[in-house]
């Protein structure tokens, strides 16, 4: 643990190729927990030299989904830093200079042959490392002549010039030595014909240049990650810490996530992309608090987290290596124990855009943070806010009349019950508790009906809703005019009937 004392220098760097998933954010919580716990510093380097897969407006949705989640970096592509630039497509020369280093101390070499077909691209796809060894008839060629071919104009890509025979050991914190044969690792294509490097090349040069002490990333680059111990070797460079943590499985544990498992998930009204998370109903507290635990854990006693107290409790030692399923009951158990920690003010704030996109207006601050109070002990998700408390903002509810009705009662006797209910109401100086709760008991037992038909007449008659916050805070909240015109409304809907 000594070496993780001193400030960690530590990278999130993720390819704009698509959406931002909720995988991507927790490496990036892991990488930034770390970087706060030892007073370093957090770097997101935009990892863009896949241009074929490159998808407009990607950086910016990553961008927000982090910041959403409440965290900053020190050095990046918006903000600057001592180590810039920090997009690969921008750092071109400092990749030239070091594979043409490795070529010309032997390590590397131009590649002819294959280069229209290969191209690279499936060195750039994530766990590819072959079984079997791609010999390429260029590996032996002259430099000079190879210089000569490079400088005529022919295509070419630059591969790495793996070892025939021996070993491979890199160290993962959390795993361990990984030892592998030399012989099945592949002369991979570190420059590709268009210039622009590979994966493997452009992340060990950044790494280096960057200071980078600790690298967290996904474990889907184990396969790769002896190449990039080569390379270190190759260069003489000191490795950072390596992390890979755990994978994440679906809900059920059998199997690995994909993406066809993600697009079933938003059919369910679930999403694993974070931009998705807050639209659904989700605070940022309990998707980090959700996030860290999936791989990690503090004890077998304590799982509820702010973000200081990860910073102060992470610990690379306690990260678990096994895939890990997602539990999303767990996320709603969590984003409702957050809901609740929330300041009245707050959540009112919050609920506020989802009351909006439900077409509703929301003009009257005081009645808003009323109802964010009554229902802030009722939500799982922001999202249920408008199902459950949106009739406190329509002028007009329209209640299904066979819910006035009481049980064992017809819609002659519910009539009469109506009334007397809304000629004690309309007398009680207020709608608390202590002034109606008990005229209203009495008022049943002089009818010879169940209290609950008395209720359940208010709170359909005031909601149009079989679930509601309790009927004397609606009551309060909606105010006596409006009380008094929905009792006369259901009053008119039993008349007919």
């Amino acid at each position: 643990m000594t070496e993780i004392q001193k400030p960690a220098r530590v990278r999130f760097a993720p390819s704009p190729t698509g959406r931002t998933h909720l995988g991507s954010g927790r490496t990036a919580l892991y990488n930034y927990l770390l970087a706060r716990q030892t007073g370093g510093q957090f770097i997101l380097r935009i990892e863009d030299t896949d241009q074929k897969r490159y998808v407009e407006g990607a950086e910016e949705e990553l961008m927000e989904g982090l910041r959403w989640l409440g965290l900053e970096w020190d050095e990046g592509p918006d903000v600057g830093g001592e180590y810039g630039p920090y997009k690969q497509t921008e750092r071109r020369e400092f990749y030239d200079k070091y594979a043409r280093q490795l070529v010309e101390q032997g390590d590397a070499y131009y590649c002819f042959c294959t280069a229209k077909e290969d191209d690279g691209a499936q060195e750039e796809t994530k766990g590819k490392r072959q079984a079997h060894r791609d010999i390429c008839p260029d590996r032996d060629v002259d430099l000079a002549e190879a210089d000569q071919k490079v400088a005529s104009g022919t295509p070419h890509v630059i591969r790495f010039k793996m070892p025939y025979e021996g070993t491979t050991t890199v160290t993962d914190a959390i795993r361990g030595d990984i030892t592998v044969e030399n012989a099945t690792l592949d002369d991979t294509v570190l420059v590709k014909t268009d210039g622009l490097p590979v994966y493997h090349l452009a992340v060990v040069v950044d790494d280096h240049l960057m200071k980078i002490t600790h690298a967290i990333r996904t474990s889907e680059w184990l396969p790769t990650f002896p190449l990039h111990g080569r390379l270190y070797a190759a260069f003489g460079w000191e490795e950072p810490i390596w992390i890979h943590p755990s994978i994440f499985l679906k809900p059920d544990g059998k199997g690995k996530m994909s993406k066809r498992d993600s697009e079933t998930l938003m059919e369910a009204g679930i999403s694993l992309f974070l931009s998705d998370f807050g639209k659904f109903g989700y605070l940022p507290e309990a998707v980090v608090n959700w996030a860290a635990l999936i791989g990690w854990s503090y004890n077998d006693s304590e799982e509820e987290f702010s973000m200081d107290d990860l910073i102060e409790k992470f610990s690379i030692e306690k990260l678990n290596p096994a895939p890990a399923a997602l539990n999303f009951t767990k996320l709603d158990h969590f984003n409702g124990v957050y809901i609740r920690k929330l300041e009245v003010a707050d959540l009112a704030a919050r609920l506020k855009p989802f009351f909006e996109a439900d077409g509703l207006v929301v003009d009257d601050e005081e009645k808003l943070h009323k109802v964010a109070e009554v229902l802030q002990i009722r939500l799982a998700k922001l999202t249920d806010a408008p199902a459950m408390g949106g009739f406190f903002f329509r002028d007009d509810i329209e209640p299904d009349p066979e819910t006035l009705i009481g049980k064992k009662m017809d819609a002659a006797s519910s009539l009469v019950m109506a009334k007397r209910v809304e000629s004690l109401i309309a007398a009680a100086p207020d709608f608390s508790m202590d002034t109606l709760n008990q005229p209203l008991r009495d008022l049943a037992v002089e009818l010879e009906t169940k209290v609950g038909n008395i209720f359940g007449f208010l709170r359909n008659v005031l909601t149009a809703q079989q679930v509601s916050p309790p009927v004397f805070e609606t009551m309060e909240i909606i105010g006596r005019e409006k009380v008094m015109e929905r009792i006369a409304r259901g009053i008119s809907l039993l008349e007919k009937m």
